[in-house]
């Protein structure tokens, strides 16, 4: 290794059983939240339903995933149980990929993308939480892979689905003509194209008439099949590490390893409190007489979080529509890219950031994301009328803000001694803010013209970085306050140890 020293990398070799199955787990999470926008015109042919009932489809997805980011946290703060319930998830993402194509009904689609949702959110707190514990200080460069892993899922699953798409209208009625009323091919394309976000902007696709009754004509299922089995060496990974850790009954009797040293932080800490204690988190004894800090740092963290995966799912949602609006009027397959394009450089910015997390601190790499995100979106909003500017501002946006979430979640919990309480609020917020965000703006684009779109996104990016100056003045004050009590203290000792 060249790139990373000789330290980093023993700890890499000594975990990388586990570290493997978190980062596969979470490429069946990417694979998982990326599908349904591409698939939902065939999926609504599927299930002979209108746009507006389908989309309700997104709306139970990101819900439950809020959901399951919760419940994750209530899981023990163990290897065994989170390995079980890393396996139940990963196995029922294939699990409801094989059912979609059997769901007839949006009602019976929509229950089965909420299972769907419950397993990603807590695959997404598992995962977090447990390579934090077995990485600590140096959870931020492996944090970063984990959720580059997302990004690969998310570019597998378009081009699975692509070959199977509809190109035309998948319900033929019965006295179709090709005079009818039905959209055309350009139309299904608008269509698809905005609803590749998360499908939250209804108000704008009722203008499409497209038919409930008929014949069904879609071979979509064939793509849900092939991801159920490209998502199968997953599940099968965590069971191979459930065997290695000796936590299956065919396992061999010895003592298993995880008494040993397969996990550092099953130890209990240094103030007594035991890691899969549910609570033993909350204890602000660490930040030396200053409880309400331990609850600032929470939720100003989480805050941040909520901001900034908001504006991450705001423009996944709407660039497509804001481009093909006034002034720009992009043409719909040049404005489609647009989409793909974002969370390409998503990904390719946590490939990055996996190198430069090793280079520095999570500070540094949050206030250089932040300025950077606020930077470009008000360029975005100088030359709004320039389609080439709407591609750059794109990609460095994408590079700027992929590093935010896993940046923060190690310098939270590096604040709070990673007891792991902190990735659960922050993972819940992410979510939280992913969803709520979205709907906000949504409802401000529609009301107020797609221009505010840029607005929202500024004005969030502002927010963000004032409440990072933020979290960045309590920790100095902690470490103000931590360094005196230590003085103090040594102060205290010298004449006793003088006397004796």
């Amino acid at each position: 290794m060249t790139l990373l020293d000789e330290r980093i990398w023993s700890l890499f070799k000594r975990h990388w059983r586990q570290t493997l199955t978190y980062w596969s787990a979470f490429f069946s999470f990417g694979l998982c939240i990326a599908f349904l926008g591409p698939t939902v015109l065939d999926l609504r042919c599927q299930t002979q339903s209108t746009l507006q009932q389908i989309t309700w489809v997104f709306f139970s997805q990101q819900f439950f995933l809020l959901v399951g980011s919760s419940l994750g946290g209530l899981v023990k703060k163990t290897l065994p149980s989170s390995l079980l319930a890393l396996l139940c998830c990963t196995l029922i993402i294939s699990l409801v990929f094989a059912v979609i194509p059997l769901c007839n009904h949006v009602l019976l689609l929509a229950v089965a993308m909420a299972i769907a949702g419950l397993a990603m959110g807590v695959i997404d707190t598992i995962a977090n939480l447990q390579l934090v514990k077995l990485y600590q200080k140096d959870s931020a460069i492996f944090l970063q892979a984990l959720h580059f892993f997302i990004g690969l899922g998310a570019l597998v699953s378009p081009l699975v689905a692509d070959p199977f798409l509809a190109e035309d209208c998948c319900v033929l009625g019965a006295n179709w003509t090709a005079n009818s009323s039905s959209s055309s091919p350009s139309d299904l394309q608008h269509l698809r194209s905005s609803l590749a976000g998360h499908g939250v902007a209804i108000g704008n696709i009722s203008q499409y008439p497209l038919h409930t009754d008929g014949v069904v004509v879609t071979r979509v299922s064939y793509a849900f099949w092939i991801m159920a089995l490209i998502n199968l060496p997953v599940p099968a990974a965590v069971l191979a590490l459930m065997y290695h850790e000796r936590l299956l009954p065919c396992s061999d009797n010895s003592q298993r390893l995880i008494d040993g040293d397969s996990l550092s932080s099953t130890s209990p800490s240094p103030t007594g409190d035991s890691h899969g204690s549910l609570f033993g988190c909350c204890n602000p004894a660490k930040l030396r007489g200053h409880p309400a800090s331990f609850f600032i740092l929470h939720a100003v963290g989480g805050a941040i979080l909520f901001i900034t995966d908001g504006i991450v799912g705001s423009y996944a949602g709407f660039v497509y529509t804001y481009a093909v609006s006034p002034p720009l009027l992009m043409g719909h397959k040049t404005a489609g890219c647009l989409d793909s394009t974002f969370w390409a450089s998503i990904t390719v910015g946590r490939l990055a950031f996996i190198y430069l997390s090793y280079r520095y601190t999570s500070p540094r790499l949050l206030t250089f994301s932040l300025v950077g995100v606020i930077t470009v979106q008000c360029l975005l909003l100088i030359f709004y009328t320039s389609s080439v500017f709407l591609f750059i501002g794109t990609c460095v946006l994408g590079l700027c803000i992929s590093s935010v979430f896993p940046s923060m979640l190690a310098f939270t919990e590096d604040m709070l001694d990673y007891k792991g309480c902190a990735t659960t609020v922050l993972v819940t917020s992410a979510s939280t803010g992913e969803m709520v965000l979205q709907l906000l703006v949504g409802s401000v684009i529609h009301s107020q013209g797609s221009y505010t779109f840029l607005l929202c996104c500024t004005i969030s990016s502002f927010i963000g970085f004032c409440l990072l100056l933020l979290l960045l003045y309590v920790h100095h004050c902690l470490r103000h306050c931590s360094t005196d009590s230590s003085q103090n203290t040594d102060m205290k000792e010298k004449p006793e140890t003088g006397g004796s």
